[in-house]
């Protein structure tokens, strides 16, 4: 009961925390220097691993299917499983995990820190919202990126599963049949219902580890706890809402 009522607490204030910081949207052109830095650092700084992840992810997918399918005769398929498991689910999947361990723990440090060292309630006094200037541009910058680093995902990991299928002996599926399955099968709503995933992912991520780094109490012990229950807040929102979500778009 202790439990649940701490879980229920955690979600009111998650939700309270969203409301206080949507009455401040219309700062954002004043914040545009500080929008952009998020970007910068949510979006730029994760490109790398999320390229080299998802071009692997694709790969090993297109290895592992071709050494099934070739037995059943339709490897000329690999394209459009690839394809489709990229686009609805593994691209916007990663990308989201990958933003909860890489950016998120770094928000909930940052937000934390300030908090245990009384630089939130300098704001205050300075009668400066945390909401306005801590969470809203951080919101709507991981909004703009998410979608993007997904787009970057998916091309990655078609690209690696069309190498691994035109170089490997077993599979011998040149790129252009490849490409020819993964677009008769692809349509644009498979696409579009990931990039919402990558937006409700990111959403929850940037919530949960604002709220769970501005309620931090305590001394430096606290912030490394606050930063464990954020990421793994997240991680397991992303896969409870992703149930939830595929259910809806299905």
């Amino acid at each position: 009961m202790k439990y649940l009522s701490a879980v229920l607490g955690h979600i009111g204030g998650t939700v309270l925390l969203l409301v206080r910081s949507l009455k401040y949207v219309g700062t954002l052109p004043h914040q545009f220097p500080r929008f952009i830095e998020q970007c910068y650092l949510i979006g730029y700084t994760t490109l790398p691993i999320v390229t080299i992840l998802s071009f692997f992810i694709g790969s090993v997918l297109a290895l592992q299917s071709g050494y099934s399918m070739e037995n059943f005769g339709a490897k000329q398929f690999i394209g459009t499983l690839v394809g489709l498991s990229m686009a609805r689910e593994l691209g916007p999947m990663m990308v989201a995990i990958l933003v909860a361990g890489r950016v998120g723990s770094a928000i909930t440090a940052e937000l934390a820190s300030m908090q245990v060292y009384q630089e939130i309630d300098a704001l205050e006094t300075m009668n400066i919202p945390p909401e306005r200037m801590l969470v809203m541009p951080r919101l709507a910058a991981i909004l703009c990126m998410m979608p993007v680093l997904a787009i970057i995902a998916n091309l990655c990991g078609w690209y690696g599963g069309a190498l691994v299928c035109q170089y490997t002996h077993f599979i011998s599926v040149d790129s252009q049949a490849y490409f020819a399955a993964l677009k008769r099968f692809m349509e644009p709503k498979d696409i579009i219902d990931g990039l919402i995933k990558a937006e409700v992912f990111g959403f929850v991520i940037v919530l949960v580890c604002c709220y769970t780094g501005l309620s931090t109490r305590g001394g430096p012990r606290e912030i490394g706890a606050s930063v464990t229950k954020a990421v793994v807040s997240s991680l397991i929102l992303i896969l409870v809402l992703d149930y939830f979500v595929t259910k809806i778009q299905l």
